[in-house]
């Protein structure tokens, strides 16, 4: 895959590269005003949508997508459709660039199914078109990229060289990311939380998601509530919990954010100003029902010790 950091005009040299001469490109509408010196095949703005397959069948030779994860996640599953391959330009720092799996969601962004077979093309990373970010969003986001390091150490099948990643994301994270909500138009210290992501994008790549992702996406598919300010409050329960069943990469993340790794996550998501399940309107007693959808998740199935729906219940309670 083509990686590339710098202005947008990169767009068009990673789509020559590759071979995409008219893509379909998938944006919402207020990116519409960019200067990507393409000429598109079609647009498409409904972000997120169900609506794949009508996409796909507007695409030619491959597809870029301009947003966060959910214009990301459309055009993975636009590319898988149509088998064509995809350039992404993030704008947030989800991470989802990295991976060929993808979560189909409605407008109203309530899950509506997924699936796999992204063929990744390249990446532009412009970190201008993160310096406008509002705060809930940047923290929000970035600890969707946090908890993309954290469980990179420990979920089943993680390699040594995912683990690099993940450290190295998750200590530019951890630093940068409380910089950057003080200084939010600063463009170095946005370079250095986007690297972190890239880093924790990459490491998620070569590992897989674990305990807390299966929560906040059981939590996030059923209201459409915002996935990474639920991995934000979600993280910090697993992992104590998993301090029990992989301590050593427990204490690995904890040392590369400085300190007690569940702490210094909670420290990360109050930036955000939201750190419990009940400020986002999650009924407690829909709880029992998240637990036994969360227990049932490839995530928790490839969590060190996969935990049960009591357990989960357990967590959820924690942070509601």
């Amino acid at each position: 895959m083509i990686v590339r950091w710098g202005p947008l005009d990169l767009v068009s040299e990673v789509c020559a590269e590759i071979g995409i001469v008219e893509p379909l490109l998938v944006a919402s509408s207020r990116w519409d005003d960019l200067d990507l010196r393409l000429a598109p095949a079609a647009r498409w703005h409904e972000v997120p949508s169900i609506r794949v397959e009508e996409a796909a069948s507007l695409a030619r030779d491959g597809v870029v997508a301009i947003g966060g994860g959910s214009a990301i996640d459309l055009g993975k599953a636009i590319s898988a459709t149509a088998r064509i391959p995809l350039v992404s330009v993030p704008t947030t720092y989800s991470g989802a660039e990295w991976t060929t799996f993808f979560g189909v969601r409605d407008p109203q962004r309530r899950m509506r199914g997924g699936g796999a077979g992204a063929l990744l093309g390249g990446i532009v990373y412009d970190v201008g078109m993160t310096v406008d970010l509002p705060l809930a969003t940047t923290v929000g986001t970035a600890m969707n990229a946090i908890a993309h390091c954290a469980e990179a150490l420990y979920a089943h099948g993680h390699t040594a060289e995912a683990d690099e990643k993940a450290l190295e994301g998750a200590q530019l994270i951890s630093e940068f990311l409380p910089r950057v909500a003080a200084s939010p138009r600063d463009r170095d210290l946005r370079t250095e939380l986007l690297r972190g992501a890239c880093h924790g994008g990459e490491a998620l790549a070569g590992s897989m998601l674990a305990l807390a992702h299966a929560m906040a996406q059981a939590i996030g598919g059923a209201y459409g509530l915002p996935h990474g300010t639920l991995n934000g409050i979600c993280l910090p329960p697993v992992l104590r919990f998993n301090t029990r069943h992989a301590p050593a990469a427990v204490r690995a993340f904890g040392e590369a954010v400085g300190g007690d790794g569940a702490a210094r996550v909670e420290e990360l998501t109050a930036l955000g100003g939201v750190t419990r399940l009940r400020e986002l309107g999650v009924p407690e007693a829909d709880l029992p029902a998240l637990a036994a959808s969360t227990a049932q998740r490839g995530g928790n199935q490839a969590n060190p010790h996969p935990a049960t729906p009591t357990e989960i219940e357990q967590l959820l309670r924690s942070v509601w």
